[in-house]
C-alpha cells in the first residue's frame, strides 16, 4: 500500500510567537535613545568640533612663522577625533557587566602604561614634567587613560563593598592605598595638575557612593594636606602659586602667561575680534592651543563664545546627573559621578586658570585643548557614559509595566 507523504502544517500559534519575537527584537534594536544619551553625545560632538576649529586657529599662526604646514596641529588633533568619535559609539554598546569585569584589567593596564614614561628613550620630559611617551612620531600622555580606569575601578570595588560602607576600613581598603599608588606614578613625573584631577575623581566616587559624611571628610583632608605638602616642598610650584598677577607688576616673570591670557579675554569684548583674528596667538601667549585655548576663544569669539562653551559643559553635566539620579545600579552611579567630576572639574580648573582665579597648573580644557591622548580618553569616557545612558529607558519601561 503506497503511503502519501504529508506536508506538515504550520502551527499558527508558533508562527505568531516567532513573528512577535522578531518584532520585539527589532523594536529593541531601534528603540529611541534616552534624552540623557542625546545630551551627552551632542555636547561631546559639538565641543570636539568646536575644539578642532579653535586648535586650527590657535596653532596656525605659529606654524606659519616656523615654516610648517598651518594645518598640522588641527590634522593631528583630527586624527584622534576620527578615532575617538566612532570608538565612543562602539563603547556605548558595551554591556554594563562587561565594563565591571574590565575594571581591574583597565587599572592595571593604565598604571603599567603610565610607568612607561620613566623608560629612557621612550619617556618624554617637558617643562619639568615627565608624563609623556613618544610612539611612532606621536606624543601620548598615559595618565589620561588612568583617569577613566581609576573611576571604573573605584566604582567596581565600592559596588562589591556596598553593604559594608558604614565602617572606615571597608571604605578605605583597598580604595585609598591602590588609588594612592596609581596617583603616585603621576606624581613621580612631577605632574601635580593631573594628580589633583585624579584626587578629585577619587573624592567624587566616594561622594556618589553614599559613604557617611565623617568617612568622606577624612580623604578630603588627606588630599588637601598632600597637595599643600607637595606645593611647599617645590620651589617652582610655590613661586607660581604665590605669584600675584592682578597688578601686572610681574609681567616678565611668573605672571607672563596669565597676564597675556587675561589680555586676550579682555580684548575680545562681547562679540570678539573675529575667528582667526587673535593677536595673542602670534607668539605672545604660551600654550595658546593647549592649556590657554579658552583665552583664544574669548579673544576671537568674545563673551558669547565663552558662554557657549560654558553652556555645553553645563548641558553635559545635567545629562550625566540625570543618569546618576535615575539609575538603580550603584556601579553606574559611582562611575558616572567620578567621570563627571573629572571632565567638569577639569574644565573649571582650566577656565579658572585662564581668568586668573587659580595658578597655572597645566590642566587642559576637555574636548578642546590640543592633545590627542586627552581627547581620545575623554571620548572613550563619554562612550562609557553613553553605555550607562542606554540603561535608563529600559529601567523606566520596567517600572511602567509593573
Amino acid at each position: 500500500m503506497t503511503q502519501v507523504a504529508r506536508t506538515p502544517r504550520s502551527d499558527p500559534a508558533r508562527s505568531e510567537s516567532r513573528g512577535l519575537a522578531a518584532r520585539v527584537s527589532l523594536g529593541r534594536r531601534f528603540t529611541p535613545v534616552s534624552t540623557e544619551f542625546m545630551m551627552i553625545a551632542s555636547t561631546a560632538l559639538l565641543l570636539t568640533i568646536f575644539g578642532l576649529v579653535m586648535v586650527l586657529s590657535a596653532t596656525s599662526a605659529v606654524a606659519v612663522s616656523k615654516g610648517e604646514n598651518p594645518m598640522d596641529g588641527a590634522l593631528r588633533q583630527g586624527i584622534f577625533a576620527v578615532l575617538g568619535i566612532p570608538l565612543m559609539f562602539v563603547i556605548s554598546r558595551f554591556p554594563i557587566d562587561f565594563l565591571k569585569k574590565m575594571a581591574w584589567p583597565a587599572l592595571i593596564g593604565a598604571t603599567m602604561l603610565q610607568l612607561l614614561v620613566f623608560i629612557p628613550g621612550l619617556g618624554v620630559e617637558d617643562g619639568g614634567n615627565r608624563n609623556w611617551i613618544r610612539v611612532a612620531g606621536f606624543t601620548l600622555q598615559p595618565s589620561e587613560f588612568l583617569k577613566l580606569a581609576l573611576a571604573l575601578w573605584i566604582a567596581y570595588v565600592l559596588l562589591r563593598k556596598r553593604a559594608m560602607l558604614g565602617t572606615w576600613h571597608q571604605v578605605f581598603i583597598p580604595v585609598i592605598p591602590v588609588s594612592a599608588l596609581a596617583i603616585g606614578t603621576v606624581l613621580a613625573g612631577k605632574d601635580l595638575g593631573t594628580a589633583m584631577v585624579l584626587v578629585l575623581i577619587l573624592l567624587g566616587c566616594l561622594f556618589f557612593s553614599g559613604v557617611k559624611l565623617r568617612l568622606f571628610i577624612i580623604p578630603v583632608l588627606l588630599g588637601v594636606l598632600a597637595v599643600i605638602l607637595l606645593a611647599v616642598t617645590s620651589t617652582d610650584r610655590m613661586r607660581r602659586i604665590t605669584a600675584v598677577c592682578s597688578d601686572m607688576n610681574n609681567y616678565t616673570g611668573d605672571c607672563y602667561q596669565s597676564i597675556h591670557g587675561m589680555w586676550g579675554m579682555a580684548s575680545g569684548g562681547i562679540f570678539g575680534v573675529g575667528l582667526g583674528n587673535s593677536q595673542e596667538k602670534y607668539g605672545w601667549l604660551p600654550a595658546a592651543g593647549n592649556d590657554f585655548i579658552f583665552a583664544i576663544v574669548g579673544e576671537e569669539l568674545g563673551l558669547i563664545g565663552c558662554l557657549v562653551v560654558l553652556a555645553l559643559f553645563a548641558t553635559f553635566a545635567v545629562g550625566v546627573f540625570h543618569i546618576i539620579r535615575k539609575t538603580q545600579d550603584p556601579f553606574i552611579r559611582v562611575a558616572a559621578g567620578g567621570i563627571t567630576v573629572w571632565i567638569v572639574g577639569q574644565a573649571i580648573f582650566n577656565i579658572g586658570v585662564v581668568i586668573g582665579l587659580f595658578p597655572v597648573m597645566g590642566v587642559p580644557l576637555p574636548f578642546m585643548s590640543q592633545g590627542g591622548t586627552a581627547l581620545l580618553a575623554v571620548l572613550i569616557a563619554c562612550g562609557v557614559l553613553l553605555a550607562f545612558a542606554r540603561t535608563i529607558p529600559a529601567a523606566e519601561r520596567g517600572k511602567v509595566t509593573r
